[in-house]
């Protein structure tokens, strides 16, 4: 009992949520109630007017006056089909428009979380929530509520024309309605539980076929195509199971439903029929009048249950989607200074971090960044150096300590203005399904093509550019496929160079491209690091030689910092050991 209240706490709480997004539209809201209101008095008013046709003409042989019931009947039609139509289209404007505002609200939410969210979540499950799951919202509205608003008002009005009509003939179409009822309230208590079960697995198979589409490459040089086969028919049969669960339950119930129907009808044709023709207490127009009405009573039952089962379906996709939207996963942007040409000098004081608790790792840095130098930090994996790119963008937030920029501390920046002053080139770069001008300016309007072209030709790529069909207007596809991984990274280089950035970070990666386009990449990053402030983690030689500082990082801290030269001087020092077993070979090469 106490969970069934809390489900209709629960219920109610997320109905209240989802008319916050009606409240703009609550003109067509308000006109698609009173759609229905018309709906249901006209369908309830035809049997009616049917019945005094028949009585008062048809059963006593008399034409003078059924012309105008005909006249009524006509028009009361093609009502009905007006209010229909005007019924089902806004019904429908009105759950696409509110779906259309909940899913910009839940896109723009999802664009202000934290890094450490999409770590942590599945990508298959959050397109779910954005696609799949909006469109069952809609259906509260197109297919849900309003319907079942009908029904229910239908079936309470000709309910009343009955009794009106014709009590006793009422009481037996009332005596078999409560069989209806328990089967429709049992049939919605178990449809609940299997749309749940549903969704689950809709989520679960949308994310293994996301992560295996992605990592196709990595499947098929390992050879797991069988093993992940064998993963997919399981999923899918469970995803088999849980909609023949819903689908077992409907053919249990409609049978059910229709029969009570049948019967029904039965019962009034034999009585009824019996009091036409011996009790005098039912008339012939009566008689085919509630034969008319007994479906426009039990149909509404049946469709009350199928639409309930899709307003159920609507309101748990409606509490994953408000699941998602009330996630505060955002990064504080309360600073108020908008930041603008940087000059460029950085300052990590005490900075320590972990992405999970208790797991520090960076371990009160101390680091000071000149402006318009280079430094490059050099380092083994999980040293820490991608970690100080994240803390710089705010991707993440520090536990203690300050990063500053120009002696300002970057909490007191807002967001948009810090990042958009800072420029990063990473080592797998992504590319979206577009030309090569919209994947550099990303659709940012104030960049205009004379320009990109002119930033390419200072970095020395615009030939590359060139030599591909339709030159900047080349489409790459997702995530770039149509390019190599150094032409790849030549894009990412100009993206950065075009937005003309303060400070520079560049995850500087070259070991699996061509010659070619190493060297491409070499001058690119001279070009576009000069007289800028610039973080380099190298993995080259050459770029370390360049750098005006080295910083060595391990395990979390700095543990020496200096030129090329000054560094190879320290006998047991961490960067002559790096060189001489990692740099060393590559210079000899």
């Amino acid at each position: 009992m106490a969970d069934k209240k809390q489900n209709q706490l629960l219920g109610t709480i997320l109905f209240k949520k989802l008319l916050q997004f009606v409240k703009p539209y609550k003109t067509v809201f308000v006109w698609v109630f009173i759609a229905v209101v018309l709906l249901a008095i006209l369908s309830a008013a035809r049997p009616y007017v049917l019945q005094q046709a028949i009585d008062e003409n048809i059963a006593q042989k008399e034409l003078k006056g059924f012309l105008p019931y005909i006249l009524i009947m006509g028009a009361m039609l093609l009502s009905e089909v007006i209010f229909q139509l005007l019924f089902i289209y806004y019904a429908g404007w009105l759950g696409q428009t509110v779906v259309k505002d909940i899913r910009i609200k839940l896109f723009d939410h999802m664009l202000g979380f934290k890094m450490k969210y999409f770590n942590n979540s599945s990508v298959g499950v959050l397109i779910t929530r954005a696609v799949t799951d909006m469109e069952r919202i809609a259906d509260i509205f197109g297919e849900g509520l309003f319907m079942i608003f009908r029904d229910l008002l239908t079936m309470l009005v000709v309910s009343g024309v009955m009794v009106w009509m014709n009590w006793e003939l009422s009481i037996i179409v009332f005596l078999m309605l409560p069989l209806v009822l328990y089967a429709t309230r049992i049939f919605q208590k178990y449809m609940k539980k299997a749309f749940e079960e549903v969704r689950t697995e809709v989520s679960n198979l949308n994310s293994f076929v996301q992560e295996r589409v992605t990592g196709m490459k990595i499947l098929q040089l390992f050879t797991r195509e069988d093993t992940e086969y064998k993963k997919f028919k399981e999923i899918n049969e469970r995803h088999k199971q849980g909609w023949l669960k819903t689908v077992w339950y409907n053919s249990i119930f409609f049978p059910i439903a229709e029969l009570s129907s049948s019967i029904t009808i039965g019962l009034i044709a034999w009585y009824g029929g019996l009091n036409t023709v011996i009790g005098q207490t039912a008339s012939l127009g009566d008689l085919t009048a509630f034969i008319m009405m007994i479906p426009m009573l039990f149909r509404p039952l049946r469709q009350i249950a199928d639409k309930f089962n899709t307003l159920q379906m609507g309101m748990v996709a409606a509490n994953r989607v408000f699941k998602v939207l009330e996630t505060t996963s955002q990064i504080d942007d309360t600073g108020k200074i908008v930041a603008s040409n940087f000059n460029g000098s950085i300052a990590f004081k005490d900075v320590r971090f972990s992405y999970v608790q208790d797991e520090e790792v960076l371990k009160g840095i101390n680091l000071n960044i000149e402006s318009g130098k280079t430094i490059a930090i050099v380092g083994a994996t999980g040293a820490g150096k991608s970690t100080i790119i994240n803390l710089l963008n705010r991707f993440y937030d520090i536990q203690s300590g300050s990063i500053s920029i120009d002696g300002t501390d970057i909490k007191e920046m807002t967001l948009k203005s810090l990042r958009s002053q800072i420029a990063v080139v990473l080592q797998d770069v992504f590319l979206f399904a577009d030309t090569i001008l919209n994947n550099i300016t990303l659709n940012d309007k104030s960049i205009s093509e004379s320009e990109v072209i002119q930033a390419a030709k200072a970095i020395g790529i615009h030939d590359f550019i060139m030599s591909l069909p339709n030159g900047y207007h080349y489409n790459v596809k997702e995530r770039g496929v149509m390019l190599s991984s150094g032409q790849r990274q030549l894009i990412s280089f100009l993206r950065a160079y075009v937005t003309n950035p303060s400070i520079l970070v560049l995850d500087e990666a070259t070991s699996s491209v061509d010659s070619h386009s190493e060297q491409l990449i070499q001058n690119a990053t001279d070009k576009i690091t000069k007289d800028r402030t610039s973080i380099i983690i190298a993995h080259r030689l050459a770029t370390i030689k360049k750098a005006d500082k080295i910083v060595v990082m391990d395990a979390g801290q700095i543990v020496e910092e200096g030129s090329h030269d000054e560094l190879l001087k320290k006998s047991e020092g961490y960067y002559k050991n790096l060189y001489e077993v990692q740099f060393l070979k590559e210079e000899v090469a």
